[in-house]
């Protein structure tokens, strides 16, 4: 596909090429239209026209194949995203689960030296015989 839209796009751009030589050059005009038209620039210029169109209609064909079979490339791929995604969470849910059942054992390590502190009770809540207003 990529070639064939290269080469209507190289086409289009030696017909734009062509025609502006054509239009802008009268010597080249006068030369191609003795050539193939002979004197009658009314079908010399209607060639020039029907060509222009068919290469016009080629290259919006192919833009829109190109486009489409871009769009349908980048659907499979985000698809195929999404699957693996899937696929890992699901991977990441069992080794989560796998990892709650399993006991650690913790282990608290002390500097050389280390002195626990002593625990300082809580001071005696007051109570008071008078009513709460």
């Amino acid at each position: 596909m990529l070639v064939l839209k290269r080469l209507v796009t190289i086409l289009v751009m030696v017909y734009v090429l062509l025609a502006l030589l054509l239009i802008l050059s009268p010597g080249s005009r006068d030369g191609l239209m003795a050539v193939t038209a002979g004197t009658n620039a009314t079908g010399f210029y209607y060639a020039l026209f029907i060509i222009g169109a068919v290469l016009l209609a080629l290259q919006l064909i192919t833009e829109n194949l190109d486009s489409t079979l871009l769009r349908r490339d980048v659907a499979a791929r985000e698809g195929k995203i999404n699957e693996l995604k899937a696929r890992l969470y699901d991977q990441q849910l069992e080794q989560r689960g796998s990892a709650a059942g399993a006991t650690r054992t913790g282990t608290t390590v002390h500097p050389e030296g280390y002195v626990a502190p002593t625990p300082v009770p809580p001071p005696a809540p007051r109570r008071d015989d008078a009513p709460l207003v």
